[in-house]
């Protein structure tokens, strides 16, 4: 399983690889630091996740979210904010986010709602390979 995680700081890429590798063993990572970072690793590589800012350089994560569910609609997206949950997760969800976080979060709802939101891609595609 391969997961893309998408921040403009380096040090919050690692504490999220961190989370998601103690919750997650054997996942790869890769990370972005913009919008446009986001795009090109998707292009050359498929991810199973995408774990994106809200705020990004340049284009908003609201602006990455809607290009990235154009092209690979079936690849979910967690978004993580420092906004509160009033502001921004019922429009992140409506523009296609499987799951809207707050960086304040405990980093253990990170690791369930990574590890509920693989269950589900992974029983859809095996309902999918039946039909």
């Amino acid at each position: 399983m391969h997961i893309l995680i998408a921040d403009d700081h380096a040090v919050v890429r690692r504490g999220l690889r961190d989370i998601l590798t103690d919750a997650l063993p054997g996942a790869s990572f890769s990370e972005a630091g913009n919008g446009d970072e986001v795009l090109n690793h998707l292009g050359k590589s498929p991810a199973a996740l995408l774990v994106l800012d809200i705020n990004m350089p340049g284009r908003s994560g609201m602006d990455v979210l809607r290009d990235v569910k154009h092209s690979y609609p079936r690849l979910p997206v967690i978004i993580l904010s420092c906004h509160p949950e009033d502001q921004y997760a019922v429009r992140c969800l409506r523009a296609g986010a499987a799951a809207y976080i707050n960086k304040d979060s405990a980093p253990e709802e990170l690791a369930i709602a990574t590890k509920r939101i693989i269950a589900v891609v992974a029983i859809s595609v095996r309902a999918f390979k039946r039909s």
